[in-house]
């Protein structure tokens, strides 16, 4: 038995983790390829089925898993994103949500034929748009700021809300059930509000005192991580058992109230999130879709099949552009908005355990509901994770698909670089605090932000024109190496590079450290005072085009690294492939890059 649950974690993390790298490296929905794993494991070849493994432990699991999925959602909700998105947001989240559960409900019956208990537990569950599925689709997208926070927020918000709307929907079901209808409004009414302000209570509460202890020295940093994660989980327990989806919504709080609070120290635990969000979401996919039985499958029918076709192409829209008339939103973002809804882990939840809740009170066709909703989830999440991205590259709503760089500092040589790559074609942006430095840059039509990096406000101007490589080359080699260790994580270590510190600082035991500090810009004597000097003396940056070297011939041209400059060299600064990536030149390159026929050379060469 324990061989069998420790082979079974051993699926789930390995096929988990394993499906995501393969998304990554071949730019593929994730969620789509462990909603595949998890269907091949269960239903498929019947390896798992993991609330046989696990039990009773099953679901309080997968509800604590859900939720640390929607308290790191919070985290990223702050309210200067919700302004700068506009009316749009609250118009997604308050008013389309009843008129889809409306909607959802009416197709159900009419289309799905469902009775009409069964349907409004179906349009009740079916509001929500998983963040689960949702975020991880945004981070393999370049969407424009105000459409990812329409999206984001929509999710992550819908979550909590459409789980206590489907507890209340089963909570009156189950009284009209008994024939007690008077008491919705003696105790299920009361009910619901004592439960929403505890769930804000306890919500903002452990957020003020993380914050008032953590301005005090009260907590260690080891500890830091540990408590606020426990204060999370503690928080969803608590009112969780005083109204289910209740503690999602206080999680949900809890996380908006330390982002919006500035708590210290909130980068460390972003990072880790992040990580292990990614861990947890992969998990609970497999678990969840092999969790499905092979009879929850064959009572797909034709009427199923219509209802789920029905809420994709009519009642998404139709509530979408009822909910946002006369909305500050262009055709182009409620087309995209309307069709964008995938269902992910909380919808599976609630109709796993709701359904079979309705089932047992013996309403009529209750036993469609689970089907119902997975057939929905599936198809959301094989059509928008394929379409999300044609469908807003068409409508214009993604920035550029160009691997693009960002060059921090504004020098003569480093604009130069920047319009010599902007000239190309590549997306090049160049950073730096001071207007007149980015003057000419801006005279040259070469894009500029005015911004400081390590700032936050730094960072979210630099997310709304997001890059995928950056060069830190400023004449402060500690500014540079503080730069790419505060952008590394979101960028990735092998893509933030810096120009040389000097020799001797780059001793890997004495000199800086390398989680301290970004790849080295060429070799070791390329640091600012040389790309200034040669600058002066009128070297300057050109593109060539590679050609490759005759058969049996070497490729000539570049000299290899560490070779003394001398009059007539040239410095092969990085090769472009177009669509593809930009490639650094970079001493600490382990395998170096081998350039193709259609790549671009950038090089620095004398008049």
């Amino acid at each position: 038995m324990q061989d069998n649950l420790a082979i079974g974690i051993l699926c789930v993390l390995g096929g988990g983790i394993g499906a995501q790298w393969v998304a990554w490296r071949f730019r593929l929905p994730a969620i789509v390829l462990l909603f595949a794993l998890g269907l091949l494991y269960g239903p498929g070849l019947n390896l798992l089925h993991p609330s046989a493994a696990i039990g009773g432990y099953f679901h309080p699991i997968v509800s604590l898993a859900v939720a640390f999925i929607v308290f790191e959602g919070g985290l990223g909700l702050d309210f200067r994103q919700w302004r700068a998105a506009g009316e749009g947001v609250l118009r997604l989240t308050v008013v389309a949500l009843p008129i889809n559960w409306i909607l959802g409900a009416l197709a159900a019956h009419f289309v799905g034929h469902l009775h009409w208990g069964a349907s409004w537990l179906f349009g009740a569950i079916i509001v929500v748009t998983g963040p689960t599925v949702v975020l991880p689709l945004l981070r393999h997208t370049k969407l424009r700021p105000r459409v990812a926070a329409f999206l984001r927020w929509e999710a992550i918000l819908n979550d909590p809300v459409g789980a206590i709307l489907a507890t209340l929907v089963l909570e009156f079901l189950m009284i009209q059930g008994n024939r007690h209808s008077g008491m919705f409004m003696a105790e299920i009414v009361p009910h619901l509000l004592f439960a929403t302000m505890m769930a804000l209570g306890c919500g903002v509460f452990p957020a003020v005192l993380v914050r008032f202890l953590s301005t005090r020295d009260l907590i260690p940093e080891i500890l830091r991580i540990p408590i606020i994660l426990t204060l999370a989980m503690s928080v969803f327990a608590v009112c969780n058992f005083v109204m289910e989806g209740a503690g999602l919504m206080a999680a949900t709080v809890f996380g908006m109230a330390l982002t919006n609070m500035h708590v210290i120290g909130m980068s460390e635990l972003r990072r880790i999130k992040e990580s292990l969000g990614v861990l947890v979401v992969s998990c609970l996919f497999v678990m969840l879709t092999a969790d499905l039985h092979r009879a929850v499958l064959e009572r797909l029918s034709l009427p199923i099949v219509a209802m789920t076709l029905t809420v994709l192409f009519v009642v998404r829209p139709v509530g979408i552009l009822l909910s946002t008339i006369r909305a500050n939103l262009s055709w182009q973002e409620r087309l995209f908005v309307g069709w964008i809804a995938p269902r992910g882990i909380v919808a599976a939840a609630v109709a796993g355990v709701a359904g079979l809740q309705l089932q047992e009170a013996g309403y009529p066709s209750a036993d469609l509901v689970t089907p119902g909703v997975f057939a929905l989830i599936a198809t959301t999440m094989i059509l928008h994770g394929f379409s999300l991205r044609p469908l807003a590259r068409a409508l214009r709503l993604t920035l550029s698909d160009e691997p693009a760089l960002a060059i921090v500092g504004a020098s003569a040589w480093s604009t130069d670089l920047a319009g010599v790559l902007h000239r190309l074609g590549c997306p090049v942006m160049l950073v730096d605090t001071c207007t007149g430095a980015l003057a000419p840059a801006s005279r040259a039509g070469i894009p500029i932000l005015k911004a400081e990096l390590l700032s936050d406000e730094g960072l979210e101007s630099l997310e709304e024109r997001p890059a995928d490589y950056l060069i830190a080359a400023t004449p402060d080699a500690i500014y540079n190496g503080l730069v790419c260790a505060r952008l590394a994580p979101d960028f990735g270590r092998q893509r933030v590079f810096q120009v040389s510190p000097g020799v001797a600082r780059l001793d890997l035991y004495r000199g800086l450290s390398r989680d301290s500090r970004g790849r080295v810009l060429g070799d070791p004597a390329w640091n600012f005072t040389l790309f200034d000097t040669l600058f002066e003396r009128g070297w300057r940056f050109r593109s060539i085009p590679f050609v490759p070297p005759p058969a049996g011939g070497a490729a000539g041209g570049t000299p290899p690294p560490g070779e003394p400059l001398a009059e007539g060299n040239r410095l092969t600064i990085m090769t472009v492939r177009k669509g593809v990536a930009i490639w650094v030149r970079s001493v600490e390159d382990e395998v170096p890059v081998e350039p193709m026929a259609g790549d671009t050379i950038i090089i620095m060469s004398p008049p």
